[in-house]
């Protein structure tokens, strides 16, 4: 094996994604671990990852042919709460197992900006289960919501499934705003409605189930149900209410979309496009470029070249020093 070559990490709530590759060359080689990393009183567990990172590292290299990793960018969600830990043990971690000598630590929506628009100025939404919108002048980083299903997350996946369920308790009731298609749908999924409580309310998975019936919302937005139109309506006024929050008041910016919610299609990304030229009538809405693992590498090939242009921040974007030290430049990340 010969010459250096970067590490780029993705870490979400579904498990870990790597990869391995070169400045000039690309990814070499790719792997994944369906072990999310555990959160614990410190936040999440630098340790954990580790656990699943170096012999995935050794491994890919060997794949690759990449003697040494110079450079590790790693994206994790939760960093900007929950990332104490990370910050303060994972460079010297990576130093003294794997000999990188510069790393990047990068929030999950950081990396789904930048894997969504490259390093320019814009607003990317990242819609899934929950919901983020972040911005960046290429000075600092603004972001809006992701505070999770209890208390934002508004316009995400759980938010619509949520609402959904709502309607459909409401028809089961017989009480005004109720629909009988999410109530039927809801049955079909779930199970008598009834239940539904015993079944939600256990769950350590809250968001996720609720987030299972977004689909069923879209369908019957698609159908013609007005109930469901209208939730996917105030979504899409969410949505744009965050974007219009983070995006540069400078130039004609862009606004990037990114997250499986976008995949309901035209039921969700119609009632958007009008309420994003309303609020934004100077910005241009494209569907992202890549995935938050894709910005990971875009990050690792432009910190492999000295050539990344980002705004550092104490909790969204963290460089360090090939001398170990934070690289603090920028660090006005309004939240």
């Amino acid at each position: 094996m010969t010459g250096t070559g970067y590490l780029a990490v993705d870490s979400g709530g579904s498990g870990v994604r790597f990869v391995v590759g070169a400045a000039g060359r690309g990814p070499l080689a790719r792997g994944a671990s369906e072990e999310p990393v555990r959160t614990g009183s410190r936040g999440l567990d630098p340790d954990h990852l580790m656990e699943q990172l170096v012999p995935m590292a050794r491994s890919l290299c060997a794949e690759a042919g990449v003697g040494r990793l110079a450079t590790a960018v790693v994206g994790a969600a939760g960093l900007a709460s929950l990332g104490d830990a990370l910050r303060a043990e994972l460079p010297g971690m990576l130093r003294s197992e794997l000999g990188v000598h510069r790393v990047a630590l990068a929030a999950d929506a950081v990396t789904a900006y930048v894997g969504a628009l490259g390093p320019r100025p814009g607003a990317v939404i990242a819609a899934g289960t929950g919901l983020i919108a972040v911005g960046t002048d290429l000075t600092g980083w603004r972001r809006a919501d992701g505070w999770g299903h209890l208390l934002g997350d508004c316009g995400g996946g759980a938010w619509i499934g949520r609402a959904g369920l709502e309607a459909a308790m409401r028809a089961h009731d017989g009480r005004a705003g109720g629909s009988a298609p999410l109530l039927a749908s809801a049955e079909d999924l779930f199970g008598p409605a009834a239940g539904l409580p015993g079944r939600l309310y256990p769950r350590t998975d809250r968001p996720a189930v609720l987030a299972s019936f977004a689909p069923r919302v879209g369908a019957c937005a698609a159908g013609g149900d007005p109930v469901a139109v209208r939730i996917l309506r105030a979504a899409a006024r969410n949505m744009a209410d965050s974007a219009a929050a983070v995006c540069p008041a400078a130039g004609e910016p862009v606004v990037g979309l990114t997250g499986g919610l976008f995949e309901l299609g035209a039921v969700l990304l119609a009632p958007l496009d009008k309420e994003l030229a309303e609020r934004l009538p100077r910005a241009r809405r494209v569907m992202a470029e890549g995935d938050p693992l894709h910005g990971a590498v875009r990050v690792a090939e432009d910190l492999a070249r000295d050539s990344l242009t980002l705004p550092c921040d104490e909790k969204m974007l963290c460089v360090t020093s090939p001398a170990g030290e934070a690289v603090t430049s920028a660090t006005d990340a309004r939240t």
